[in-house]
């Protein structure tokens, strides 16, 4: 068992909090030696094992409290809260701490936790309606035309976090190989 950061933009933690996301999907990057398994998926090591913990890494910013301590605050919680009088029951105009992101959170401001459940190697456009609920992509599964519309977002969700120069190579068309690791939200040990 590992403890390793894992990064999640700011709807993605807003579907963990809400119990809604429980799997991930990361891109596997082509190997320099084009080494590959029996069903043509490529060899790799996966960034987590079963029975890791997960630290979430957010978008979040710090503030330092009159008594003297540190409060950490999170845009998927708090969107505003990274604005606060200057004083308290002054007139002067709001202060303003700029929100960090995600990859700057270090360990110790970290609220959610995820212990890892599976992983496994997939071809991206194998995820099914109902995987892509398990994303975090809101949906009724009883309803047919519903669950088609669970992997257009999905595919939407997916194309929005990857850089667009990198479309052609891990876009949904390029459907490149994905880890997917599933999880479940654990309190903090």
């Amino acid at each position: 068992m590992a403890e390793k950061p894992i990064l999640f933009n700011t709807e993605m933690v807003k579907a963990i909090l809400g119990g809604r996301k429980t799997q991930t999907r990361r891109v596997i990057k082509p190997v320099a030696l084009g080494m590959i398994y029996e069903d043509s998926s490529p060899a790799r090591k996966p960034p987590y094992h079963v029975g890791d913990i997960l630290w979430v890494r957010e978008t979040w910013c710090k503030w330092w409290l009159p008594h003297g301590e540190w409060r950490y605050i999170y845009k998927a919680t708090s969107p505003h809260g990274n604005t606060a009088p200057a004083m308290p029951d002054s007139d002067d105009e709001p202060f303003t701490m700029p929100w960090r992101p995600s990859i700057h959170m270090p360990k110790e401001a970290a609220r959610l936790f995820l212990l890892v459940t599976s992983v496994r190697i997939q071809r991206l456009q194998e995820i099914t309606s109902g995987e892509a609920v398990a994303e975090g992509i809101k949906s009724n599964l009883r309803n047919p035309s519903e669950a088609a519309d669970a992997l257009i977002a999905f595919e939407e969700l997916w194309n929005s976090t990857i850089k667009p120069a990198d479309l052609p190579r891990y876009g949904w068309e390029a459907n490149p190989w994905v880890w997917v690791i599933e999880f479940e939200r654990i309190n903090r040990r």
